[in-house]
């Protein structure tokens, strides 16, 4: 064993690092630091055995802090309603050309070079462009502006184009113009040209003609297109569950899927639309919408109104989510049809089913029966998002109403929606 007193003016730590030691590991019963490839017992000179020993290391390693992932924290339902947006205004503007140039060629021994004014630079064009990591319009600016065409230079030089500015929006983006859709951003990656750049002015060697040897003209460029835009986001799912305030639906997409919406004891808890995603054995994806809830007289713009019945437009099949435990449990759905009527004429006549909730409360028996003496040519599934009875029969119906939309796509030729 090694013992380096530290009386000897010859070791230092600087020398004991240069050793190449690693870093103690355990340390004796006499107080000797054992390293890997050495060990070290650091003690005075007169002293070494009558002193306590100070254990010395190499390195910080062993006195680290281990740090494990960070959890992403959860936003709650008030902060997700200031990040949520589904509408905005934009003003954009294309880049503007870039200026010809007026110029003649010069050079030693050549006096009447003529003309070699080059062009301007188109502008650059503001371009909407898909992406299915962006969930919102929060992201969207008010004014976009392309980039400017450069201006022509001597020589014949060209000036350089505006390079494209591209805004990314969500799935399911509308874009409006005065009130009618101009565009429908319904697939990953698609784009969309929103203002398109004016063009490069001419130089003065574009009019080079066998008339004008000599020409002085150069135009300069245009101005780019300028448009006013409303865009509207229109949540892409398979299925809307539409319901009363308090009906369970955020309870019971939390039960189907992994989607985390609010829940509490009150009314209006859910203040924007959640998408959830169930995963079948066989690898399909069904997308089902959680829709803030809706009263009687939202249309007339009472409680939170209808306009986040616009994520429901999408939508391929409905599910009404009734709340059994108060009485007349079909009065709901009359009156959910009646409002989805108002906001647009045949929404309720979608393909649906009807999900009869909080079947686990005493007082819902008695009104699931009369519920079924009321509604006998409608599908009622009776579930409990507390407790998750009867939901496997849920997802069954799903499947079934998820199937005969991939039919009546392919017998239309259309395109059905993936998740």
């Amino acid at each position: 064993m090694k013992r380096v007193h530290l009386g000897q003016p010859a070791m230092f730590i600087s020398q004991i690092l240069s050793l190449g030691k690693r870093v103690p590991l355990k340390t004796s019963v006499e107080g000797v630091s054992l390293c890997q490839h050495g060990t070290w017992n650091l003690l005075p000179f007169s002293h070494a055995n009558n002193t306590s020993v100070r254990n010395f290391t190499t390195s910080g390693l062993k006195y680290t802090k281990t740090q494990g992932i960070r959890k992403k924290k959860e936003l709650s339902e008030k902060k997700l309603t200031r990040y949520f947006v589904d509408q905005r205004k934009v003003t954009v503007f294309g880049g503007r050309g870039g200026d010809g140039t007026c110029t003649f060629h010069s050079e030693p021994r050549k006096e009447f070079g003529g003309p070699d004014g080059g062009n301007g630079g188109d502008g650059g064009h503001v371009i909407l462009k898909v992406a299915r990591q962006i969930k919102s319009l929060s992201t969207v600016m008010s004014i976009y502006r392309g980039n400017n065409g450069d201006s022509g230079g001597s020589k014949n030089c060209y000036g350089r184009n505006g390079a494209q500015t591209y805004v990314m929006v969500p799935l399911g983006t509308v874009v409006k113009e005065d009130g009618r859709i101009v565009a429908d951003l319904s697939s990953h990656g698609e784009e969309y040209v929103v203002a398109y750049g004016g063009l490069g002015g001419k130089g003065n060697r574009f009019f080079l003609s066998n008339e004008n040897r000599a020409p002085m003209t150069a135009t300069p460029g245009d101005p780019g297109q300028q448009r006013a835009l409303q865009l509207e986001l229109r949540t892409m799912a398979h299925a809307g569950m539409v319901g009363f305030p308090n009906a369970g639906k955020s309870s019971l997409l939390r039960a189907i899927s992994n989607a985390r919406p609010a829940v509490a004891d009150y009314p209006f808890t859910t203040l924007n639309p959640h998408v959830g995603v169930i995963h079948y054995q066989d690898f399909e994806q069904i997308a089902v919408a959680d829709i803030p809830g809706i009263i009687r007289g939202a249309h007339r713009n009472k409680g939170l109104g209808i306009s986040f019945l616009r994520h429901i437009e999408r939508c391929r099949f409905l599910l009404f989510v009734l709340d059994l435990s108060i009485p007349e449990p079909w009065q709901q759905l009359e009156d959910l049809k009646y409002e989805l009527e108002q906001y647009e004429r045949g929404l309720s006549k979608r393909p649906f089913c009807v999900i009869a909730n909080k079947i686990d409360l005493p007082e819902s028996k008695s009104n699931f029966a009369l519920l079924r003496e009321k509604l006998k040519q409608c599908v009622i599934i009776p579930v409990s998002a507390l407790t998750g009875a009867n939901v496997e029969e849920l997802l069954m119906h799903l499947r079934e109403l998820y199937d005969g939309y991939l039919e009546s796509t392919q017998i239309k030729g259309c395109v059905p929606v993936k998740w």
